[in-house]
């Protein structure tokens, strides 16, 4: 499968199989990012261009809004279950959406809001002007992996050799390494070195000799060729997309929600990044990347508008009802920021005592601005149709 033009190297492995004896292969080991774009077609740089408008756009958008934090907990859930999805942990959206933080009832949404905090802890690191660093990689995996069947393995570089899916041509008896897809680099030195090249990467001034969609994609595929943790690899290479976009000034708010779009194409997705370690097939991976974080972008400026447009819609309900209190008002804006909510949330958020905050949100859900997410539950939690029908628009 590999071509001499391959950006890396392929290293013997071995090991041994409780049943099936002692086994030799080789890992695939990338070469270092270096410092210029690769080769690309006029295709490509069109890609890139169109991208970096849309998401211009998005950007422009956002800071438009009055507060545009506002829409970051709905992207992220949203985000949240797409990326987990793609990494074979699937909830239906509208239970990610209205799920308690505090209590998920199942393990899937367990892992699923696990992304929310750490992509939360991520965006305000690197917003803070913190740079992205192997440490903060650590961090964000213990965060994804809190409180799973994985939890041991949190929070380090994997210390055993891994591999990637399975190939359509392999036999049943094959052992797992024979059978392999892809199987990326050994752990060790090496690995760690990998990744510290890789933090040292991000943190260098590309401006001006590497486009940041093309840096982005650069560093996307790096990481996950690199698959340093047992778990998880997929779920932080992609928050590492929008990270490293925040860190270099693309987006100041980083309410990008680039896995639907990934989601939809996991084939091509998986394709494309064998495709460059394989035969440096780095214009056809640029190309897939751009088109995706073009498409994510205009997605998600369209629900950030519709978002808005709900908002108003809201608070025009409330506007031509008898309520005057300008608590009301401010309650629609948590019902925006907040897909799902309890009084407690609401006591804490506007500064209302228990019985006022309950009695403004029945008096919201008479006007039918709100609902209860389970009426039948100990712990009610409400929320705004209208933003849930916004949210989950094209979802299954």
């Amino acid at each position: 499968m590999f071509h001499n033009a391959s950006p890396g190297k392929l290293v013997a492995i071995s090991g041994s199989d409780p049943r099936l004896g002692s086994w030799e292969h080789h890992a695939f080991v990338p070469n270092p990012l270096g410092t210029q774009m690769p080769q690309l077609s006029p295709q490509a740089f069109l890609q890139v261009a169109d991208a970096r408008a849309s998401l211009a756009a998005l950007d422009s958008t956002a800071r438009q809004l009055p507060n545009p934090m506002l829409l970051r907990s709905p992207s992220l859930r949203r985000e949240a279950q797409s990326t987990s999805a793609l990494e074979g942990t699937y909830a239906p959206l509208v239970e990610v959406l209205t799920a308690d933080d505090d209590e998920p009832t199942t393990p899937e949404l367990l892992e699923i809001l696990n992304y929310v905090r750490t992509a939360n802890y991520g965006v305000d690191w690197v917003g803070s002007g913190r740079p992205i660093t192997a440490s903060l990689l650590n961090e964000l995996h213990g965060l994804l992996l809190y409180g799973t069947a994985l939890h041991d393995k949190a929070g380090g570089l994997r210390d055993s050799q891994v591999v990637i899916g399975r190939r359509e041509d392999a036999l049943p008896t094959d052992l797992s390494i024979h059978g392999a897809r892809f199987v990326p680099s050994p752990p060790g030195l090496a690995l760690e070195f990998g990744v510290q090249e890789l933090v040292d990467w991000l943190r260098a001034d590309h401006s001006g000799v590497i486009d940041p969609i093309v840096a982005a994609a650069m560093s996307h595929y790096q990481f996950e060729t690199l698959h340093p943790y047992y778990d998880g690899n997929g779920r932080i290479g992609r928050l590492l997309i929008v990270l490293y976009l925040q860190q270099v000034g693309v987006l100041s708010e980083p309410t990008l929600a680039v896995s639907p779009w990934f989601e939809a194409r996991r084939t091509q997705y998986y394709d494309h990044l064998l495709s460059v370690s394989t035969s440096n097939d780095w214009d056809g991976f640029v190309q897939f990347f751009a088109q995706g974080l073009n498409q994510a972008a205009q997605s998600t400026r369209k629900q950030m508008i519709a978002l808005v447009s709900a908002q108003e819609e809201l608070k025009d309900v409330i506007r031509s009802s008898t309520l005057r209190a300008d608590s009301a008002q401010a309650l629609v804006d948590v019902a925006v920021a907040n897909p799902s909510f309890t009084v407690r949330k609401v006591e804490a958020e506007l500064g209302l005592s228990y019985g006022r905050a309950n009695k403004l949100v029945g008096q919201l859900v008479d006007l039918d601005v709100l609902d209860v997410v389970d009426p039948g539950a100990y712990k009610r939690r409400f929320f705004a149709p209208r933003v849930l029908e916004v949210l989950t628009s094209g979802a299954r």
